[in-house]
């Protein structure tokens, strides 16, 4: 844990009430103008203090639960322009120029759509909150940097943790998904066990991949660094059993393989139900997944490690009863 946290805001402790909240006139938007700029000169500011001219990205994601006919706040979660390949460059792990982490933090400040940790292990580290709440946390104390922070009108505040530090899941699990979780996967594909990888690229996105005995490698080469795997049984032919399974109401998350071999998912509640219908009519093979916790179990969850083999991602999966490892 870094000695140093600071709360930055716009917000004067002078308008906050005997409970903290603040009452005075700021927006809790971004302005997209000068006070916007200021967050991010005394970003910058810290990371100088601190000898920091690149940070990691740790545990990215984007906003979930997308509907039919939805769009993102910001075209690519604002992540278009960021990356040399595009949003696919945002994954855990990723390293970026501090340039690009002040573009990042704009994003989160603008809620586009995209939120991560910012980090440099043991020196370093930058996020944003709701309500245009940054928190910096440093090996230094950054003196320089809390005089030029107020010198943008900006109000620092010492604390002892920020509320969005990285904390472990309880109950989760973190199997590395390595050479013996890949003989295992084929073995279950080969039974006809399995015939289905989630791949949770980033928190709050995933793509489905449909798997046979030829196309397991190809799927693997191509997965996101550190991206969490779930491993379901095969979809069901029988869509009509499938769209008979629809509950009368509450969220269900359908999942479906269109004629061109591509599956899709989504979740809806029960207004947006005869759209998923459609789909699904006129799909090769689908399933429903419940969305609430413990009432759909993947055959298996595994975290990708590096290149290296080494497990670095923070993040688990969910324990599985019926794991085959």
């Amino acid at each position: 844990m870094l000695t140093y946290v600071y709360r930055v805001t716009k917000y004067d402790p002078a308008d906050r009430d005997q409970h903290g909240h603040y009452t005075g006139p700021e927006d809790t938007v971004s302005d997209h103008g000068e006070v916007e700029a200021a967050y991010l000169q005394a970003v910058a500011a810290f990371a100088g203090d601190t000898g920091i001219d690149h940070l990691v990205v740790r545990e990215p994601g984007v906003r979930s639960l997308a509907h039919f006919g939805s769009e993102p706040a910001a075209r690519g979660f604002g992540l278009d322009s960021l990356f040399p390949c595009g949003p696919a460059g945002f994954h855990d792990g990723a390293e970026v120029s501090l340039d690009v982490a002040l573009e990042l933090v704009r994003a989160m400040l603008r809620d586009s759509g995209a939120w991560c940790r910012l980090e440099r292990e043991d020196t370093f580290a930058v996020h944003v909150g709701w309500d245009q709440y940054l928190y910096v946390s440093s090996s230094q104390p950054c003196e320089k940097a809390l005089a030029r922070t107020r010198e943008l009108g900006l109000f620092p505040e010492r604390m002892e943790v920020s509320p969005y530090a990285f904390e472990a899941e309880e109950g989760g699990v973190q199997r590395p998904a390595d050479d013996d979780f890949w003989v295992g996967l084929h073995q279950a594909v080969a039974t006809a066990r399995a015939g289905v990888l989630e791949e949770s690229y980033l928190e709050g996105a995933s793509r489905w991949h449909h798997l046979t005995r030829d196309t397991i490698d190809s799927v693997r080469a191509g997965l996101a660094p550190r991206a969490r795997l779930a491993l379901w049984p095969p979809l069901s032919p029988d869509t009509d059993a499938v769209l008979e399974a629809l509950p009368a109401e509450r969220l269900v998350e359908g999942v479906w393989q269109d004629k061109d071999g591509h599956i899709h998912s989504v979740v809806v509640d029960e207004e947006e139900f005869p759209e998923l219908t459609t789909r699904i009519s006129t799909a090769s093979a689908a399933a429903l997944r419940s969305v609430y916790a413990g009432e759909s179990t993947p055959l298996c969850t595994a975290v990708m490690p590096d290149r290296d083999g080494v497990l670095r991602a923070r993040w688990c999966t969910e324990p599985t009863p019926s794991d085959w490892y």
